[in-house]
């Protein structure tokens, strides 16, 4: 791998200055590699990341300052992934529903296929988890319609933020509907007491009564609700068209009280998301310039994060979401895998190598960036994950096989230094 920051401006971010007063102590280790991915910035192979044995960051140091016991990595240092937007509950649907099948389609097979047997779930969640910690990923934002993947995170081998997501369209269910999750949130929140949320699960599930309801409850700053993720979730808004009435249809889901905003799904129903101070927006496969200007404009007194689940977007839909257009908007990008039933792994890597192949000019940099402080500071938890900075415990990872173009590809992989 060449020199990453490719003849760019070195700024440094830590005060560079001899550690040799500790070279004796078992405390600390050295690690170098071809560069450094700090969270925000790309340093060359002159330098060295020292951290304590548990992986709390220290410094990072010039290798002329460095002193004995540097150990030596072949790739790219980086701090560890932060997964924005994940279904743990699903992974027993691995493989199990066909791809591009389109929304509608998908989620009557997610209905029809995701009640089995307890053991079989708990089962495919644990390996789920192993796997991303396996690629490097130390934080979740994980969608949760019940409380089963208790089973599997109340032993914290990553730090999860709980999205209780909570759906029902016709007003005569809010009720019921708010109430059972009402008893799922309180579940969570006894093992999770500050990363748990109750959250709308999309602008066409959600009717204004049960948007109401989350917003009396109000239990957390943060919410996630999965955004334009295809065509005719707008269409069912603007023009109460489209696939959205088959799929209502085949539920036997009252839609009279219906009536289409002429809107997008987004600009229909933020505005009744009054609580939140911060949001993620997930998937964002069909949004456009005139929605983000509208958001930035109608709602800048929310912190917005766009989640780009690209695997997904290709799974399902066999659609590309408007990375170039959001670039161009300026907003906060971060990066999520989805379920098991909709993606072949649960790698936030393999999220970047895909965004890499169809989005070639963008840099490694930026990419790497969505994937770790961006991620951080949309689930709040940038005080710990995200970046090397001294006193933070963000995990270490060395991403191996980069090519000479600073590019990723399948061949790239993750080693974990420090979890």
């Amino acid at each position: 791998m060449k020199n990453p920051c490719n003849g760019c401006k070195i700024i440094p971010i830590f005060t560079h200055y001899s550690i040799s007063h500790l070279e004796q102590s078992d405390m600390l280790r050295k690690l170098k590699a071809n560069g450094i991915f700090t969270g925000r910035q790309l340093l060359d192979a002159a330098h060295v990341l020292v951290c304590t044995q548990d992986g709390t960051i220290v410094n990072i140091v010039h290798d002329k300052d460095a002193g004995e016991g540097v150990e030596l990595f072949e790739g790219l240092l980086c701090p560890g992934f932060v997964n924005c937007h994940c279904h743990l509950e699903l992974s027993h649907l691995l493989g199990q529903i066909p791809q591009h099948t389109g929304l509608v389609q998908f989620i009557l097979h997610i209905l029809a296929l995701r009640s089995t047997n307890e053991a079989t779930i708990v089962q495919a969640m644990q390996q789920a988890e192993r796997q991303m910690l396996q690629e490097g990923i130390v934080a979740v934002g994980d969608i949760s319609n019940l409380a089963i993947s208790l089973a599997v995170k109340q032993h914290h081998q990553l730090y999860y933020h709980n999205f209780v997501e909570v759906s029902g369209f016709s007003p005569a269910v809010a009720d019921t509907r708010f109430e059972a999750a009402k008893a799922v949130f309180q579940q969570f929140v006894q093992h999770f007491p500050k990363s748990t949320s109750l959250v709308p699960h999309a602008p066409y599930s959600v009717s204004a009564k049960l948007f109401e309801h989350i917003n009396r409850f109000n239990a957390h700053p943060l919410t996630s609700i999965h955004n334009q993720e295809c065509a005719d979730e707008n269409a069912f808004f603007v023009s109460g068209d489209g696939q959205f009435n088959v799929l209502y249809q085949q539920l036997q889901v009252d839609t009279a009280h219906h009536v289409p905003t002429r809107k997008t799904s987004i600009q229909s129903v933020l505005p009744l998301l009054s609580a939140p101070e911060h949001v993620i927006l997930v998937h964002n496969t069909c949004i456009d310039e005139k929605d983000v200007k509208w958001l930035q404009v109608a709602h800048g007194n929310k912190q917005i994060a766009y989640c780009i689940c690209i695997n997904a977007n290709l799974y399902i839909e066999n659609k590309l979401p408007p990375i170039d257009m959001l670039i161009n908007q300026n907003v906060p990008l971060v990066v999520g895998t989805d379920s098991l039933a909709s993606n072949a792994t649960l790698s936030i890597l393999s999220e970047l190598i895909t965004i890499h192949r169809h989005f070639a000019h963008l840099s490694l940099a930026l990419l790497l960036q969505w994937a770790t402080i961006n991620g951080a500071q949309a689930l709040g938890i940038e005080a710990q994950f995200g970046s090397f900075e001294p006193g933070k415990k963000p995990g270490i990872l060395c991403i191996e096989g980069i090519d000479a173009q600073m590019k990723l590809h399948s061949n790239c992989s993750v080693k974990v230094i420090m979890a």
